[in-house]
C-alpha cells in the first residue's frame, strides 16, 4: 500500500507506554485532530491508569486529583483503547511495537530516587520518599513496605512539593486521614504511629527552597501539629537579598513572607511538631549496633554565586547531630532506562530533542520513537507541565509523518495488537475493566464515608472483577 498513513481507511497507529498525565495530554493531543486521522493504544504496567495523579499525589489533595476528568474523556475517544497489567520489556518489546505501530511514544515517568551519597544512607529507617509516597497511595508493588512509625523523630530531606508531602502526611491525625483515599494499610498504621516531631531540611535558603507557596501555606494551617522555623534561617543572606531585589520575583517574596511569619508565630499544644530548617545539610546517618538510624549529622551551610549567576550550598565547619529514628530522602528522581532505548545516566532520561528519541552515536532522531514528560525533560513542574510537553512532543511526530519519517509496521491492524496482547498476558486490563475497578473503588469508599477506598493488588483487582489469576 503506497501513500502515508492518517486516513480514515489506514489511520496512523500510534502506542503510547505510560499511562500518566504526559501519556493522556499526548493522547489528547493526537485524537483531536480531524488530520491525520489517529488510532492510539496506551499501555501501562499497572492495572490502573493515570500515572502518579493516582500513585503519586497526595490522598489529602483529592481537589489535584480531579484532573483525571479530562483523560476520561479523551480515554472515552472510539479511536483509543488501554491495555493495563502490560509490562513494556516483558509482555510487550520494542520489536513488537514496532511491527504494529507507525509511532511509538514512551511516558514513563521518572521512577527512582536519588542518593544523597553519604555513609549511613543504607541503614534500617532510612527509605526513598517515593517508597513512601507510593505506600500510603496503594501502589501494588509497595503494598507490605514497613516504615517504623514507633520513632518519635523523623526527618525528610529536601524541600520540594513531594517532601512537603510526606512531612503533611506524617503530621495529619488519623481522623483526617480517614476522610481521605490513602490506603487502608497506610490509614491503619498511621493510626499507631508514634512520630511527634517531623523536620523538614533543606540544603539551601528560603528563597531557593523548591515547595510552592500553596504547599508550605498549607503546612501552617494543620489542625494537629504546629510548625516551627528558626528566626535566623529565615533571614535572608546579602547574596539571596540582593537576587530577590534585583527579580522582585513575586511568587518568592510570597514564600519568604509566608516564612517569616512561621517564625514569628508561637507553638501551642498540638499534639506534633513540624521543624522546618534551611542552609543545612545530612553528611551522615548514625546508627546503632543493631544498624538502625537512631541520628542525622548535620553540617551548616552557606551560599556562593556560581559563574552561571546561580546561588549554590558550600558547607561550613559547623555541625550538629539531630536525633532521629526515621529518615526520607527526597533529593531528586530519576528515570530508568528501558530496554532497546537509548538512556544517559548522568541525567537519568531517555537520550532526545524536543521529545525525539536520539541515538547517542550519530545525533539522529531515532526513526519512530518518542519522549514525553519527566523521562523526557527530568522531574519538573508539575501535572500541567505536562500538557505543552506533550504538544511540542506530538508536533515532532506530526512533522516526521509528513516527511514519511515514521516505521512500516508489518501487521498495523488493530485487531492483531489486541490478539498479541491476549497471547502475552491473558489478564491484561481493558478501558471497561479499569471503569468497572473505578466503579467499585468508588463505591466501597461511598459506604465509607471516604472519596474511595482502593484495591491495592491485582490478585484483588482480577478477583474484583470476577476473574481468576494464574
Amino acid at each position: 500500500m503506497t501513500g502515508l498513513p492518517g486516513t480514515g481507511a489506514r489511520p496512523l497507529r500510534v502506542g503510547i507506554v505510560g499511562s500518566g498525565p504526559a501519556a493522556f495530554y499526548a493522547a489528547d493531543h493526537l485524537l483531536k485532530r480531524e488530520a491525520p486521522v489517529v488510532e492510539v493504544d496506551m499501555f501501562e504496567r499497572l492495572p490502573t491508569p493515570y500515572g502518579l495523579v493516582r500513585a503519586g499525589v497526595a490522598p489529602d489533595h483529592q481537589k489535584i486529583k480531579s484532573v483525571t476528568a479530562v483523560f476520561d474523556k479523551t480515554a472515552a475517544d472510539p479511536r483509543f483503547r488501554f491495555y493495563g497489567n502490560v509490562e513494556f520489556g516483558k509482555d510487550l518489546t520494542l520489536a513488537d511495537l514496532k511491527e504494529h505501530y507507525h509511532q511509538v511514544l514512551f511516558a514513563t515517568g521518572a521512577q527512582t530516587d536519588r542518593h544523597m551519597g553519604i555513609p549511613g544512607e543504607n541503614l534500617t529507617g532510612s527509605h526513598a520518599a517515593t517508597e513512601f509516597v507510593a505506600w500510603y497511595n496503594g501502589h501494588p508493588d509497595y503494598r507490605g513496605h514497613q516504615f517504623d512509625l514507633t520513632q518519635e523523630r523523623a526527618a525528610v530531606v529536601g524541600v520540594g512539593n513531594v517532601a512537603v508531602d510526606v512531612a503533611r502526611i506524617l503530621c495529619r491525625t488519623p481522623e483526617e486521614l480517614a476522610a481521605t483515599d490513602i490506603s487502608d494499610e497506610a490509614l491503619d498504621a498511621l493510626r499507631e504511629s508514634r512520630v511527634r516531631e517531623v523536620y523538614m531540611l533543606g540544603r539551601r535558603g528560603p528563597a531557593q527552597a523548591a515547595f510552592t507557596n500553596p504547599e508550605v501555606k498549607e503546612l501552617g494551617e494543620m489542625p494537629g501539629a504546629d510548625i516551627v522555623v528558626l528566626p535566623e534561617e529565615v533571614e535572608l543572606d546579602e547574596l539571596s537579598r540582593a537576587a530577590l531585589e534585583r527579580s522582585q520575583d513575586r511568587a518568592v517574596l510570597k514564600k519568604v513572607e509566608i516564612l517569616r511569619g512561621f517564625a514569628l508565630g508561637k507553638p501551642s499544644a498540638k499534639s506534633r511538631k513540624l521543624i522546618l530548617r534551611f542552609l543545612v545539610s545530612p553528611v551522615e546517618l548514625l546508627g546503632d549496633a543493631a544498624g538502625r538510624v537512631v541520628a542525622m549529622r548535620l553540617v551548616k551551610n552557606e551560599l556562593y554565586a556560581t559563574p552561571a549567576g546561580t546561588l549554590q550550598p558550600r558547607p561550613t565547619q559547623t555541625f550538629e547531630d539531630l536525633p532521629v529514628g526515621l529518615v526520607f530522602r527526597s533529593v531528586g528522581y530519576r528515570g530508568v532506562p528501558l530496554p532497546g532505548l537509548p538512556f544517559h545516566e548522568g541525567w537519568g532520561l531517555i537520550l532526545n530533542e524536543k521529545g525525539r528519541v536520539v541515538d547517542p552515536e550519530t545525533r539522529q532522531p531515532v526513526v519512530g520513537a518518542y519522549v514525553a514528560g519527566w523521562i523526557k525533560r527530568g522531574p519538573t513542574g508539575v501535572i500541567g507541565t505536562n500538557k505543552p510537553d506533550a504538544a511540542e512532543t506530538v508536533a515532532c511526530m506530526l512533522e516526521d509523518l509528513a516527511r514519511g519519517a515514521i516505521l512500516a509496521p508489518s501487521l498495523p491492524e488493530a485487531k492483531a495488537v489486541d490478539e498479541l496482547v491476549r497471547q502475552r498476558q491473558p489478564h491484561y486490563f481493558s478501558l471497561a475493566d479499569w471503569q468497572r475497578l473505578n466503579e467499585l473503588e468508588l463505591a466501597r469508599g461511598r459506604r465509607a464515608g471516604r472519596p474511595r477506598i482502593k484495591f491495592t493488588r491485582v490478585e484483588e483487582m482480577l478477583a474484583a472483577l470476577g476473574r481468576q489469576p494464574c
